[in-house]
């Protein structure tokens, strides 16, 4: 695979200023194959040194790329799509290797990406700001949006190309220049992403990369530089308090997508298939390794024997293995620790009371994989409700009535994602609008789509990201007060 070859022959250096360059101080992180345990390749791992010269080269970038016609940065973003469509295999292998997702999904996740950037090429020419007469007839109100500024992305490791495109995507739209830290697990494939905006035309020094495993020494760093002026992450809810008090003492614009606690409700009067095939997307799309992931499956009583039934036979036929083998639907966990997590998860729910119905442990093989599993007889006090899975664990908890269940379904400090499954389009828009969430699949498990807003409330965010508002999140308002 071309682009793989090129990272381990020694492409797996930051890009800062349009230049590979190793880190300063010669450090690197061992890139896993999380199917195997094994090392991939190695890249630079950047340090605070790193850290300033990747915000000299977005700050001397800055004029210029701001200055840049929106058609001509458009055609840019462009050009990024169609060559990213046309290399989907090689990304989706690239992702496999260093994700350990299934290619099927993974190759889906590179056409996903991908529209993030057709999506924003088309919303650069769309910068409009707005005139208006003053209530005193006399004056006139202009207001103008502007890019933000040199901007820091932090993306995760569970969609390594679609979380850096939705932010790199509005970013360049909008016309400003950014520092991309991808996370540690997954730096491949932002690496990469780096390579082929620079042959559709970005100019040096736009975007630049530094892969780290010093978070805590370069953030802090790039965030207290009084050129940066934009912080967009993704990630952890607990990481995101840290980083949102790191930005506040230096009051940085912020955007961030942070973690989800997501309730799958399915009432009396829902088709159990479409519920079955819905909770199976929402569940197990990424392994369970999404911040929109359905965390608690809430049934009601009547229809949860049969629920429940056609669910764990459907969890059953997933099959398991290396990302690359024909047939596989779920690859492995990201890493051992994830691993763990999931045991300690089903360990603490059974010790509570429920009964494992399907998978419940990692199976003797190589890596990181974990069964497909079904908790049933879940308590609605059981502690891994309270908790974001992250993995192929699915917990189902029964209920009674519509208030009880909209009840529980509030009871989380996040606000990320629902969904709800019935027949009654009533009921399912009064329950809608009733749960505390930014998003909600309405008989739908999967709602991503670069043409809408996407974010949470609560402790799951602030700002959206996708459709027109994804670019305003990376422009600020100025208003002139004009008199003519």
């Amino acid at each position: 695979m071309e682009i793989l070859d090129r990272l381990i022959d020694g492409d797996g250096r930051l890009r800062i200023g349009g230049e590979r360059i190793t880190a300063s101080d010669g450090s690197g992180i061992d890139v896993l194959d999380p199917a195997t345990a094994e090392v991939i390749t190695a890249v630079a791992s950047a340090g605070p040194a790193d850290a300033a010269d990747a915000i000299d080269a977005a700050d001397s970038a800055a004029v210029s790329w701001s200055d840049t016609a929106p058609r001509e940065r458009g055609e840019i973003l462009r050009r990024a799509y169609e060559l990213m469509v046309n290399r989907a295999n090689e990304f989706a292998e690239l992702i496999v290797l260093e994700m350990g997702k299934s290619f099927v999904e993974s190759r889906g996740e590179v056409l996903y990406a991908a529209e993030f950037f057709r999506w924003f090429s088309e919303e650069s020419v769309r910068n409009i700001g707005t005139i208006q007469l003053s209530p005193s007839g006399d004056k006139r109100i202009l207001s103008i949006d502007q890019p933000v500024g040199v901007s820091l992305l932090i993306t995760p490791w569970n969609f390594p190309a679609a979380m850096v495109t939705r932010k790199i995507g509005p970013a360049l739209a909008a016309g400003c220049t950014m520092i991309l830290k991808p996370a540690s697990d997954t730096p491949l494939t932002a690496l990469a992403m780096t390579d082929l905006l620079s042959e559709a035309g970005l100019p040096d020094g736009v975007v630049n990369v530094i892969p780290s495993n010093r978070s805590s020494m370069i953030v802090p760093k790039i965030l207290a530089d009084p050129r940066v002026r934009k912080l967009s992450f993704t990630g952890s809810t607990e990481v995101g308090k840290i980083l949102l008090r790191e930005a506040g003492s230096h009051v940085v614009n912020c955007s961030m997508e942070l973690g989800g606690n997501s309730p799958f409700i399915v009432f009396d009067d829902a088709d159990i298939e479409a519920a079955v095939e819905g909770a199976m997307i929402a569940k197990m799309r990424n392994g369970g390794q999404s911040c929109v992931a359905a965390n608690r499956l809430y049934v009601h009583e009547s229809v949860r024997d049969e629920f429940s039934r056609a669910f764990v036979t459907a969890m059953e036929e997933v099959q398991l293995g290396p990302g690359m083998d024909p047939g596989v639907d779920l690859g492995p966990l990201v890493n051992f620790s994830a691993q763990q997590d999931m045991s300690e998860f089903v360990g603490s729910s059974t010790a509570s009371g429920s009964t494992v119905a399907a998978g419940g442990r990692a199976p003797d093989s190589p890596g990181f994989f974990y069964l497909p599993t079904v908790l049933t007889e879940v308590g609605n006090d059981d502690p891994i409700l309270s908790q974001e899975i992250f993995g192929p664990v699915a917990p189902i908890v029964t209920f009674e009535s519509e208030d009880e269940v909209i009840s529980m379904a509030n009871d989380t400090v996040h606000g990320l994602a629902s969904y709800l499954y019935t027949n009654d389009l009533t009921k399912g828009m009064r329950v809608s609008e009733a749960i505390e969430s930014g998003m909600v699949g309405l008989n739908r498990g999967v709602f991503s789509d670069p043409a809408a807003p996407f974010g949470g409330v609560k402790q799951s965010g602030i700002g959206r990201e996708g459709a027109h508002v994804g670019m305003l999140e990376f422009l600020e308002t100025k208003y002139i007060a004009a008199d003519w």
